[in-house]
């Protein structure tokens, strides 16, 4: 050690990484980095690695096939020892050659460990609670209907309603793409319709978000003439006027499972095999007992 200080000897992170054929990152693809939901299960994934000495890499699809071909190309090459799927489906994990891991969006039938959460649990909970605070006919928002989350927590919605004694009313149901602006032009519509709904609880955050200020612009009373609920509890969402009742997801905590479920990959064992994460119904301003029954 004496010598090392005398000489100031750094170690070669590229040498190291040549004799030990490890690299010691981690590919983490996402489906659109400008998605504010993934800043929370980015930390946690980064907290999680660091602390074992690895790094990350942030791969962003933005809709692009080609991206997904290189970034698959790039774990392929041995650029990385393993890689962290946010974004619903495998891009040829057999030719990859290392170990990988799915969170957020399941997968349905990779032999991988998936990291999740329960998506139709809390759907169907927002929807009880709507119901409870009185209101007869609950409209619904939906993500992009081919997506497993959606599919999963519109199975929720409906399980809801149907625990609470209402009628499923597929006249109440819009489809959305999860996007603020979709939310919004929903907003409009709904309010150019007439519809009868006292309450729309939205697939996410931000479409509910893009409901408010519909709404607001349209000199709509929220909850006092319609109450709005989301999915996710973004940073946004208790900033908003009203703040947003919304289902958290543990997005810090789905990060950090699925790295810790790679590390395990990467050390030799195998984790469990799917991990299911409980969501927490959050009351804020934006949802209330209707006027009118």
């Amino acid at each position: 050690m004496e010598a090392v200080a005398k000489v100031g000897y750094v170690p070669n992170p590229a040498a190291r990484s040549l004799r030990s054929r490890k690299t010691h990152m981690v590919l983490v693809v996402l489906p659109d980095l400008s998605n504010i939901f993934f800043s929370q299960v980015l930390r946690g994934i980064e907290e999680a690695l660091f602390a074992a000495g690895y790094g990350m890499i942030i791969g962003d699809l933005n809709g692009a096939a080609e991206k997904e071909r290189r970034f698959a190309d790039f774990a392929a090459a041995g650029q990385v020892d393993g890689v962290m799927l946010l974004n619903g489906h495998l891009f040829g994990e057999a030719e990859l050659g290392v170990p990988v891991v799915a969170l957020c969006e399941a997968i349905e039938g990779a032999d991988i460990p998936q990291i999740e959460v329960e998506n139709r649990k809390g759907a169907r909970a927002m929807t009880e609670h709507l119901a409870r605070l009185g209101h007869r006919a609950i409209g619904y928002v939906t993500g992009p209907t081919d997506n497993v989350l959606e599919r999963e927590r519109f199975a929720g919605y409906r399980e809801g309603l149907e625990r609470a004694g209402l009628v499923f009313d597929p006249g109440l149901v819009w489809e959305g793409d999860w996007k603020l602006e979709t939310g919004a032009a929903i907003g409009r519509r709904i309010l150019s319709e007439g519809k009868r709904q006292s309450a729309v609880f939205c697939s996410n955050d931000e479409m509910a978000i893009g409901l408010l200020r519909a709404f607001a612009s349209a000199g709509v009373r929220v909850p006092e003439d319609i109450s709005v609920a989301g999915f996710d509890d973004i940073e946004y969402a208790a900033m908003t006027s009203p703040a947003l009742t919304t289902i958290r997801q543990p997005r810090r905590d789905i990060g950090r499972e699925g790295a810790s479920a790679l590390l395990e990959l990467l050390g030799g064992r195998k984790p469990a095999p799917r991990i299911r994460l409980q969501t927490e119904l959050v009351e804020r301003a934006s949802a209330a007992a209707p006027k009118h029954g």
